[in-house]
């Protein structure tokens, strides 16, 4: 298998990236896709698959060059991510966060010490990040968190739970948010960010959350008790900027989602074309009836509409403009998507799509988050709704 962190270091031109495609789609089939039930019997993801998608790169997609990533932009990386997400879902979360908030918080808000120190680790993958913004009692509300980062001289002292931290049992780096100040500020600026090491004494990792779906990709409590880091782990080196790191990655984030909705509805299609194209009643392959064909045709529209969302949203974050409307759109249309793909594929299979050994069952369970995390879609509505109001008083909106 190539080494695509030094096989398109110098320049990512079209014929590059198609090569990267590629050598990513072989990868999915030959490695990822048969090691699928194993992941789901055992719920990790073996170490020797962990430490090929580190020979690829796939850690460090998103890091800048400088620091040994592969610097990749928006419809860059989301090529290879509709790739990598014909597989399960599970081999998407573990790079997840290294990809978003994990290393491009660090890039966009670090010290130069925090990029240097922790940027050329997350890209090669020895260092597994994780983000730790949401707690029992604050999800979309997260500016009403109540974790606290209390100054102590040349340290900080942090307090807090924070609930279905993704990656929480195997990252090394948790980026957690905390209250810097008790009274909620204008701009969410009582929220502060600060590198943790997981190993900091202090730091508890609850068992791993029993999901729905997407076993293998691990998520628990995170809990600090009175956890002393030094004032260097601040993120950015001033206090306030917290939230507004997180919303700084927001939109790259939703895209992101989005074309992991986009690599799920290809293979769950492709799992309910191959079964209506095999399996046989009253004489002929049950794709030679109509009502079959309408639900593969539905699917087959869908799809097709999320990955030009996708694209042209990501071809306008590349080129500076901004998005915030249309990274939720995108993220909205994709996970409710994919949500409709994987029933009709269930549908299409009939009992046997009901059964736990069927691939379209566990993908049924698997997209069923996507709904919910990056924002929920009533959120993204939200968001939606606001900005077409805001853009019609404008006069952007003829």
């Amino acid at each position: 298998m190539m080494n695509a962190s030094t096989a398109i270091r110098a320049a990512l031109d079209a014929e590059t990236l198609e090569q990267f495609r590629d050598t990513i789609r072989r990868f999915v089939q030959e490695r990822l896709v048969p090691a699928e039930e194993t992941v789901a019997e055992t719920g990790r993801i073996p170490d020797d698959i962990v430490a090929e998608m580190r020979g690829l790169g796939l850690f460090g997609l998103t890091v800048p060059e400088e620091y040994g990533g592969l610097g990749l932009t928006s419809p860059e990386e989301l090529e290879i991510m509709i790739e990598l997400c014909w597989a399960s879902a599970a081999y998407r979360s573990i790079i997840g966060i290294n990809l978003g908030v994990g290393s491009q918080g660090i890039v966009h808000e670090g010290t130069d010490a925090q990029k240097a120190e922790w940027l050329p680790r997350i890209a090669s993958g020895e260092v597994i990040t994780s983000f730790a913004l949401t707690e029992p009692h604050s999800g979309s509300d997260a500016g009403a968190l109540l974790a606290t980062a209390r100054r102590d001289g040349d340290f900080y002292v942090l307090n807090g739970t924070k609930r279905y931290i993704t990656n929480a049992p195997v990252a090394s780096l948790i980026t957690v948010m905390a209250r810097t100040h008790a009274e909620r500020l204008p701009g969410n600026r009582h929220v502060s960010g600060f590198l943790v090491p997981a190993d900091t004494p202090g730091v508890t990792i609850g068992k791993p959350d029993r999901k729905m779906g997407q076993a293998g990709a691990l998520s628990a409590d995170v809990i600090l008790e009175d956890v002393r880091v030094p004032a260097s782990a601040l993120l950015g080196g001033v206090e306030g900027r917290g939230f507004k790191t997180a919303m700084s990655v927001l939109d790259r984030g939703r895209v992101n989602v989005a074309a992991n909705c986009v690599g799920q509805a290809r293979r769950i299609q492709y799992e309910a074309t191959r079964y209506a194209c095999e399996r046989e009643q009253f004489g002929h392959p049950i794709a030679h009836y109509q009502l079959i064909q309408a639900m593969l045709a539905d699917s087959q529209a869908e799809i097709y509409a999320a990955e030009c969302m996708v694209r042209e949203t990501a071809r306008r974050l590349a080129s500076g403009e901004r998005v915030s409307m249309e990274a939720s759109c995108a993220k909205m249309f994709a996970s409710e998507m994919v949500g409709r793909v994987a029933d009709r594929a269930v549908q299409i299979h009939g009992g046997a799509g009901y059964m736990r050994d069927s691939v379209v069952e566990r993908f049924y369970r698997d997209v069923r988050v996507f709904r919910i995390y990056e924002g929920t879609t009533q959120i993204q509505q939200t968001i939606i709704g606001k900005e077409v109001a805001r853009r019609f008083q404008a006069g952007e909106i003829a």
